[in-house]
Order: C-alpha cells, then sequence, then structure tokens
C-alpha cells in the first residue's frame, strides 16, 4: 500500500479534463474502475447463490440476505426489484449482496430455482 505521502500528492482536478479518479489517474469520463471492480466481483463467483438469514446489527430485526448472484449491477438491481416485489417486503442493494426484510428464505429459493439459479440455504 503506498504512504500517505504518496496517496496525497496525486491529480485531483484539471482545468482540461475535470475531475480525475484517485485510483487510475484518469478523467472520470474515461475511467473504467467501475467496470473492473463489477468483472473481477463476477468472476470470483462459484454460479452458488446462497441464503442467508442475519440480525446482526439491525436491533434484532432479520434480514435474508442473497449473495453469489452471477448478474451485472443492472440485472442484479432489477432482479432485486422483482424479489422484493414477490414478497411484499422492502428491501436493498449493497455491494453485490441482495437484502430483502424479514425471513424469506423459502419463498426466496423457489423464486429464485424457477429462474434457473442454483440455490443453498446458508448459516442455521
Amino acid at each position: 500500500m503506498a504512504s500517505l505521502k504518496d496517496q496525497l500528492r496525486g491529480l485531483v482536478y484539471s482545468t482540461e479534463h475535470g475531475d480525475i479518479c484517485p485510483e487510475c489517474r484518469e478523467p472520470l469520463a474515461d475511467c473504467r474502475c467501475a467496470e473492473a471492480a463489477e468483472d473481477a466481483r463476477l468472476a470470483s463467483l462459484d454460479g452458488i447463490v446462497r441464503l442467508r438469514r442475519e440480525t446482526k446489527g439491525r436491533k434484532g430485526k432479520g434480514v435474508t440476505l442473497i449473495e453469489g448472484v452471477p448478474l451485472k449491477a443492472e440485472a442484479l438491481k432489477a432482479l432485486a426489484k422483482t424479489l422484493k416485489k414477490r414478497c411484499g417486503t422492502g428491501g436493498a442493494l449493497k455491494d453485490g449482496v441482495i437484502e430483502i426484510q424479514g425471513d424469506q428464505r423459502e419463498i426466496l429459493k423457489v423464486e429464485l430455482e424457477k429462474q434457473g439459479f442454483k440455490v443453498k440455504l446458508a448459516g442455521g
């Protein structure tokens, strides 16, 4: 990892190009860091969608987490919307993980298997 001095030394704005990406030092219009991160996330998946229930950090409220879905960001967002609608609850999409409010594992397992995904229930 670069030292703090090296991190603070880089160009952050240019009157010629506008804002500069801090990672690749390209103008934001030409930056491909997000695409590279998305490709790396997809490459690290094993093709199995994992469903788990979690309450940690949510004041006892349970949510169902859906991890490992091998879809690009736009398709993942559309899938999250259809799953939330199917369950009749709210939720969110954070860092490639779909969060659905409540313990909806059985409903989600059936729905994801209908769409052709291999699903495993993870955790207790």
